[in-house]
């Protein structure tokens, strides 16, 4: 187990591809701090079952990723806990669609938080720690979008793009200490999120299911399937391991294809 002993920190990983990361970090023998927001009994099953799947210990941490002084709180309360934060992931993030024109400076401001700014917070608040130690890992969930655009995501683009130069510059600070920086880019990823999107585009454009996942949704990735949460998550897995240790400033894409075109 290449993490044993070890501490993985994961933002927004009460379901989708932020439990998968913390799941695999889990079975890789780590002990993990899960973050989000949802029902307490939904995330108290899910921090149990890590516990009780893998053996190792589990917390969770509800800090807002648009407060800076919450974020450096969930560093501060893994170290407390677990001794160390060795394993960093960026992944919380968020949505919006609108033409630039109508765009509301509120959502621009809300997604530039939580899907940027939000990760620069945490690698500030973590990499004291890693550099002493001498051995980090810190990942974050950039996007297909961290690449190409899409119409009516301006922020969601925007911070995506941003992401991979944060995650060049700290990968460039961190060479020498033992720490690498890298991000996974998927594409469409098949999450509940996703899944409960298609009946409203269904009635939305009068498709069928198959279409709307045909056509709408997996038009992008040439391959016609969906990543998995698994898929992206055994990435993060490789990215902590002694074979990748020379592999950092990384973009790293997940998508059907969908960057190739």
């Amino acid at each position: 187990m290449i993490l044993k002993s070890k501490t993985a920190v994961v933002t927004g990983s009460t379901s989708g591809i932020g439990l998968a990361y913390a799941r695999a970090f889990a079975a890789e023998g780590a002990n993990v701090l899960i973050n989000g927001f949802g029902k307490p009994e939904d995330i108290e099953r899910e921090r149990a079952a890590i516990e009780r799947d893998f053996g190792v210990k589990a917390i969770h941490s509800p800090a807002d990723m648009t407060k800076p002084a919450e974020i450096a709180g969930m560093i501060a309360l893994a170290e407390s806990t677990f001794g160390s934060v060795d394993v960093l992931v960026n992944n919380a993030g968020i949505q919006f669609v609108s033409p630039i024109e109508d765009f509301p400076i509120e959502k621009w401001d809300q997604i530039l938080a939580i899907n940027l700014t939000a990760a620069f917070h945490a690698i500030r608040a973590a990499v004291p720690g890693m550099k002493q130690r001498g051995w980090g890992r810190i990942i974050s969930t950039a996007s297909a979008h961290s690449l190409v655009a899409s119409p009516f995501k301006a922020a969601y683009v925007a911070a995506k793009h941003g992401i991979v130069g944060l995650t060049k510059t700290v990968a460039l600070e961190l060479a020498t200490h033992g720490v690498t920086a890298n991000c996974i880019s998927p594409g469409y990823v098949w999450t509940p999120l996703v899944e409960n999107q298609i009946p409203d585009t269904m009635k939305a454009r009068g498709l069928t299911r198959e279409q709307v996942i045909n056509d709408v949704l997996l038009d992008s990735q040439p391959t016609k399937q969906f990543v998995t949460p698994e898929e992206v998550a055994a990435i993060a897995v490789f990215l902590c391991g002694d074979a990748a240790k020379q592999i950092t400033g990384a973009n790293l894409s997940v998508d059907g294809g969908w960057t190739a075109e």
